[in-house]
């Protein structure tokens, strides 16, 4: 875990926050395995706006307290759902997904998004990936709001 918080640390350093969470998003694909989408969802305009991802095409909109996505944006807490088919209210982008997991991402108590993970089988997700994700969004908060004081 310590090897890729450090990769995540450097791709980071890169200048454009596009670049460097596109490169986040395919170096978390490559880490996490048994999984079919993995990506970033930003809080613009009162709803959450899809960012870089990896995986198929996904939902470009998702509204404050709906779906997975929609939920941890409204409680700010991490989620696993070992069975999406159970969680009502899901938006199923990809029928193939059986479990998720979204993490917030916030800095200072300003939610600025999510990371969203969805596998395959059910029960994907445990607490060590949830840690893992929430040290990562940790890192991507310190680098939107390092990038937002530059604008």
């Amino acid at each position: 875990m310590e090897i890729l918080l450090q990769q995540i640390e450097l791709l980071c350093e890169e200048k454009d926050l596009l670049a460097a969470l596109c490169n986040v998003s395919a170096c978390l694909n490559q880490y996490f395995n048994n999984i079919n989408w993995i990506g970033f969802y930003f809080w613009k305009n009162d709803e959450l706006v899809l960012g870089p991802f990896q995986g198929k095409i996904a939902c470009t909109h998702i509204p404050y307290g709906k779906g997975v996505c929609g939920t941890c944006a409204k409680t700010r807490k991490s989620i696993i759902v070992p069975d999406v088919h159970k969680f009502i209210d899901h938006i199923a982008c990809d029928s193939a997904s059986a479990s998720e997991i979204v993490v917030p991402i916030i800095y200072y108590d300003k939610f600025i998004g999510v990371i969203d993970v969805d596998a395959p089988i059910q029960d994907r997700f445990t607490l060590q990936d949830q840690e893992v994700l929430e040290k990562i969004a940790k890192i991507i908060a310190k680098k939107i709001a390092a990038h937002q004081s530059d604008a």
